[in-house]
């Protein structure tokens, strides 16, 4: 089995060199064209490179079962690096339209993409509204980095010598591409209209989110993607979902934790993010259940407004600590981290890469970042 800084390693130079084509085609358009190319190499050069690992301890799962030549073996893992490397490109075009939609200004302790091009407009004295510009760029980041997250998948795939192995990752990729689509419009769905839902259904309608803007791409569809390309059977992709959605459903929930109690200089968020941003997450849900009537209303009130002070921040976070609400969140990370481990060890998959899943699940369920 390949080690975790070896992958690593493996995916980062797989993904300079694919960046560094990329970015000649953009100079040979236009030197305009540098400043995308640019931020597209700097804010791919972070991360902690969780759904590449997934997806990698996914085919190392899986890949014992099949009989190849060295030179099929050679391909396999070449496909394998590119679609991991290809995760971690399709993830930045998220966070780029994610932190555009959330109005955030920053990500990972640094200027996010919008307002580094905001940025630019207005240093250079540039005709127009500066926030207008940055906001158009970005979309178009975005889209271009959707856009190369494909062309990498398909480099990779194109070198495996069982069509079915690529048509069966290129599914689980184009599926995991609608979910978190329509995840993140659920998402700003809940913000809008949940004042206009019943009570009872706040809770599983935050649930929903967490399962489809998250769960499932962050770690149950990189998981199934690497099975694919290890020409994984569908019990066998079947069972890496078993363990991967209530693990994903547990990464997420940690992420709610984190987006209103992190500590800004490891998450590189400002404290109690998610509360300006006005984040409907079952965080959230359950805290409202628990509230008294006043207490709900105060919380309604405050939540989603931008400009809440450091004290309102922290007066919230209090209140939803002493609802129950954080230590609910953190018994339902726990079942679920549970219930993900128990779906491992059932798993029919290589026992080396089983260890290697749970030492991952563990890191991703306790992290602080």
């Amino acid at each position: 089995m390949v080690p975790a800084p070896r992958l690593v390693d493996l995916v980062n130079e797989r993904l300079e060199e694919f960046l560094a084509d990329r970015a000649s085609i953009l100079r040979s358009i236009a030197t305009d064209l540098d400043p995308l190319s640019g931020f597209s190499e700097r804010f791919l050069s972070g991360g902690k490179r969780f759904r590449a690992r997934f997806c990698h301890l996914g085919w190392e799962a899986l890949r014992d079962g099949v009989e190849r030549t060295d030179a099929a073996a050679s391909a396999e893992r070449y496909a394998v690096v590119s679609a991991s490397a290809a995760l971690e490109i399709f993830h930045a075009a998220a966070l780029v339209h994610d932190d555009l939609i959330d109005h955030s200004d920053t990500r990972r302790g640094a200027p996010s993409a919008h307002r580094v091009f905001e940025a630019q407009h207005r240093d250079a004295g540039w005709s127009g509204s500066s926030p207008d510009y940055g906001r158009g760029t970005a979309i178009l980041l975005g889209d271009l980095l959707l856009g190369w997250s494909d062309e990498l998948l398909d480099e990779g795939l194109a070198t495996l010598s069982r069509p079915g192995a690529a048509r069966s990752a290129r599914l689980e990729f184009n599926r995991m591409r609608t979910e978190v689509t329509v995840g993140q419009y659920l998402d700003i769905l809940e913000e809008r209209a949940w004042h206009t839902r019943p009570e009872s259904d706040q809770r599983s309608r935050a649930e929903r989110v967490v399962m489809f803007k998250s769960a499932k791409y962050s770690i149950e569809a990189p998981l199934a993607i690497g099975g694919a390309i290890a020409g994984g059977s569908p019990a066998q992709l079947d069972a890496l979902r078993e363990f991967g959605l209530p693990l994903g459903v547990a990464f997420q929930l940690r992420d709610d934790l984190l987006g209103v109690y992190g500590d800004p200089e490891v998450t590189g968020k400002p404290a109690g993010d998610d509360l300006r941003e006005g984040k409907r997450t079952v965080l959230v849900a359950i805290a409202r259940e628990r509230m008294r009537p006043g207490e709900r209303r105060l919380l309604d009130e405050l939540l989603g407004d931008p400009a809440l002070s450091e004290e309102q921040v922290r007066m919230l976070q209090r209140a939803i600590l002493e609802a129950g609400a954080v230590d609910a969140v953190e018994g339902l990370i726990a079942s679920n981290t549970e219930q993900a481990m128990a779906a491992l060890a059932a798993a029919p998959v290589d026992r080396e890469a089983a260890a290697g899943l749970a030492d991952l699940a563990r890191a991703v369920t306790r992290r602080v970042s």
